[in-house]
C-alpha cells in the first residue's frame, strides 16, 4: 500500500521531484540506521532495527512509483520523436533494474554471508547516497510536472455529479456540455486535453449544465464536471479490467522464487567436484535472459515490427502484455514436463521416500523455465509498466506506476490463497496432497498444469478485453504556456 501513498502525495501535493527527494532521504536514513544497528553492539536492539526497516519501507514506497514516472516525464508526448524514445525508456529502465538486482544478488549475498551484515547494509547506503547526489545535480535540467490536486476528490466529484444528473436526457447531454478546461490550467498547470469518448457514457451526464448550475455561486460545484474530469475517470475505470486480467500473470510470476527453488534444492547442484551452487541462484538466469533480450527487443524487434505495423512502438502495449502472458503459459508447461521427469528419475533410483536425497539430475535442467520467464518479463512486465503509466490521466502518472506495482503484490496474495485452497482440496482426494514436505511425493506438476490452464483461460479473457479497450485520446496541453513548455524545460516548481 505504501507505493499508493507515495504516488498519491506526489500527484496531489508535492509533485514527483520533491517526493523523490524527501522519500530518498528517508530511505537513506533507514539504511544508515540499519547499518549502524548491524555494526555496533550498543545499537543491536530490536526497536532500532524495526524503526530502520520501517523507514526503508516508507522511503521505498515513496520514491519507487515516482522515480519511473519522473523519468518518463522527461519525454514530451507532443513530439513524435520524443514519444518514441519514451517507449524505449521503459525497456532500458527494466534493463537497469535487472542489472541492479543481479549485482545485488551476486555481490551483496556473498558479502552478507561471508564478511558481515554491517558491510552488506553499508554498501547499499553509500550507493544510495551517491545516487541521490547525482539525481540532485540534474535538477535544473529536468522537466517538472506540477501536482494536480487530489485525484480522489476529482473521481468522487464525477460520480456525485453523475448521481445528481442521472435523469438527464441524451439530447441535453449533447446540447449543454460544460467545458472550462482553460480555467483549470491556472490551478493544476498544463496538461493534455482529452477528447470525449463513447465508453462509460452514463458518466457524461455529469458534464450537463442546467439551471441550478447557473444559479450556483460557489467556485466548486459538486453537481457539474468538465469533459476533462469525466474522461479522466473513464481512463481509470478502463484500466481496471486489464489490471484484473494481469493478476494471473503475477500469480505465475510468483512461482519462480518459490516452487522453482524447491525443485532445484532436490537436484544435483554441483559444478565440478567441490563447488555446489545455491538452488535460488538460478533466478539469476531470468535476469540474465532479460539483459540479453531487452537490447534485442528495443534495437531489432521494434524497428522491424514498426515497419510492418506502422505503430511507433512496434506492437501495441496490450499486444506486448498478451505476448508475455503467452510465454508464461509455455513456461508453466515446460516446468510441468520437467517436474514429471524429476519425479520419474526419483522413482527409478528408489528416492521417493528420501526427501533429503539428491536426485541424479542436473539443476540446470530447470534453466528453460527460468529463461522463458525472462522472455515473458521482457514483454509483459515492461509492457505493463508502460501501459499503466501511459493510459493513466496526466495528473495521475505516479499512481499509474503504483497500480502496476500492485499487480505483483496482489498476485502474491492470490498465489498464497490458491495454494492453500489447492492443498485442502487435493488432500481430500485419493491422489494425495499436491504439496508435502517430501517434494518427491508431491504433485507440483499437477499444480503447474493447473496454472497453465488458468493462464490460458485468462489469456482468452484478456484478448477479449484488449480488443474492446479504447486507448486514451488526448491532444496537446490545454495551456497558454504551450510555447514555453515546448521550447524549454520549466523551472522547478516552488
Amino acid at each position: 500500500m505504501l507505493p499508493f501513498l507515495g504516488a498519491f502525495v506526489a500527484d496531489s501535493y508535492l509533485g514527483r521531484y520533491w517526493t523523490i527527494v524527501v522519500t530518498s532521504v528517508i530511505y537513506l536514513l533507514g539504511f544508515i540506521l540499519v547499518t549502524l544497528s548491524a555494526s555496533l553492539t550498543s545499537l543491536k536492539q530490536a526497536g532500532i532495527f524495526f524503526v530502520s526497516i520501517y523507514l526503508v519501507a516508507l522511503g521505498q514506497g515513496g520514491f519507487k512509483p515516482c522515480l519511473q514516472a519522473f523519468g518518463a516525464d522527461q519525454f514530451d508526448e507532443d513530439y513524435p520523436e520524443e514519444n518514441k524514445y519514451k517507449s524505449s525508456f521503459f525497456n532500458w529502465w527494466y534493463f537497469s533494474i535487472c542489472i541492479g538486482t543481479l549485482t545485488g544478488f551476486a555481490v551483496l549475498t556473498y558479502i552478507q554471508d561471508d564478511i558481515g551484515w554491517g558491510l552488506g547494509f553499508g554498501i547499499p547506503a553509500v550507493t544510495m547516497a551517491i545516487a541521490l547526489l547525482i539525481f540532485l545535480c540534474g535538477t535544473k535540467f529536468y522537466r517538472h510536472k506540477l501536482p494536480g490536486g487530489s485525484p480522489l476528490t476529482r473521481i468522487v466529484h464525477v460520480f456525485v455529479a453523475t448521481f445528481y444528473k442521472w435523469n438527464v436526457s441524451t439530447y441535453q447531454e449533447e446540447k449543454n456540455v460544460y467545458r472550462i478546461e482553460e480555467k483549470e490550467v491556472s490551478i493544476f498547470g498544463p496538461r493534455r486535453q482529452q477528447l470525449r469518448t463513447d465508453q462509460f457514457r452514463f458518466l457524461d451526464k455529469a458534464t450537463v449544465e442546467d439551471e441550478l448550475d447557473h444559479e450556483c455561486k460557489t467556485t466548486f460545484n459538486w453537481r457539474l464536471c468538465t469533459v476533462q474530469e469525466v474522461e479522466e475517470v473513464k481512463d481509470v475505470l478502463g484500466l481496471l479490467p486489464i489490471w484484473m486480467a494481469c493478476l494471473m500473470y503475477g500469480v505465475v510470476f510468483a512461482q519462480s522464487s518459490t516452487f522453482f527453488t524447491k525443485q532445484g534444492s532436490t537436484m544435483d547442484r554441483k559444478i565440478g567436484t567441490h563447488f555446489e551452487i545455491p538452488a535460488a541462484s538460478l533466478q539469476c538466469f531470468t535476469s540474465l535472459s532479460i539483459l540479453l533480450l531487452v537490447p534485442v527487443y528495443d534495437r531489432i524487434f521494434v524497428p522491424i515490427a514498426r515497419r510492418l505495423t506502422g505503430n511507433e512502438r512496434g506492437i501495441t502495449m496490450l499486444q506486448r502484455i498478451g505476448t508475455g502472458m503467452f510465454f508464461s503459459i509455455i513456461s508453466m508447461i515446460v516446468a510441468a514436463l520437467i517436474e514429471i521427469r524429476r519425479i520419474k528419475v526419483a522413482k527409478d533410483n528408489g528416492l521417493i521416500d528420501l526427501p533429503n536425497a539428491t536426485i541424479p539430475l542436473s539443476i540446470f535442467l530447470l534453466l528453460p523455465q527460468y529463461v522463458l520467464f525472462g522472455i515473458a518479463d521482457v514483454f509483459a512486465m515492461v509492457g505493463m509498466q508502460e501501459y499503466f503509466y501511459d493510459q493513466m490521466p496526466d495528473t495521475m502518472k505516479s499512481l499509474g506506476i503504483a497500480v502496476n506495482l500492485s499487480v505483483v503484490g496482489v498476485s502474491s496474495f492470490i498465489s498464497s490463497f490458491l495454494i492453500s485452497v489447492t492443498e485442502k482440496v487435493s488432500c481430500r482426494s485419493k491422489g494425495g496432497c499436491w504439496f508435502t514436505n517430501n517434494l518427491n511425493k508431491a504433485h507440483l506438476d499437477y499444480f503447474y498444469w493447473l496454472l497453465a490452464s488458468l493462464s490460458a483461460i485468462n489469456l482468452c479473457i484478456y484478448i477479449f478485453l484488449a480488443s474492446c479497450y479504447q486507448y486514451k485520446n488526448a491532444q496537446k496541453d490545454i495551456s497558454n504556456e504551450d510555447e514555453e513548455s515546448l521550447s524549454g524545460r520549466p523551472l522547478l516548481p516552488s
